[in-house]
């Protein structure tokens, strides 16, 4: 299992605010039968590196489909194959060991 974060930007777009493009994104992930997780700059997404690699094609596709001309993609995939990986893991880690290193030591 891989985790991939994506952000897709159109920059032809005339509307100061993007989030009804990324309500569409949300709705192909959706679809997409991959857990998911938005952030504030972008999206996870949990699944086969493979898939997730034709999961960030259709989602940088989805500017073009609605006349988009130029849309700037960022993604970064994590593939893991000596273990499962999935969504919230990394986070929960870390947010572990700042709660210990807050314990005192008696």
């Amino acid at each position: 299992m891989a985790l991939m974060d994506i952000a897709v930007i159109p920059l032809d777009s005339k509307e100061g605010s993007l989030s009804g493009f990324v309500a569409g994104l949300q709705e192909l992930l959706a679809a997409s039968g991959c857990s998911f997780r938005l952030h504030d700059m972008g999206t996870t997404v949990e699944g086969p590196a493979s898939l997730l690699f034709n999961l960030a094609l259709k989602l940088h596709e989805y500017s073009f489909s609605k006349g988009g001309k130029r849309v700037y993609t960022v993604i970064k995939i994590d593939d893991r194959r000596d273990r499962a990986v999935r969504l919230g893991e990394k986070s929960a880690s870390v947010k572990a060991k700042i709660v210990s290193a807050r314990e005192p030591e008696e």
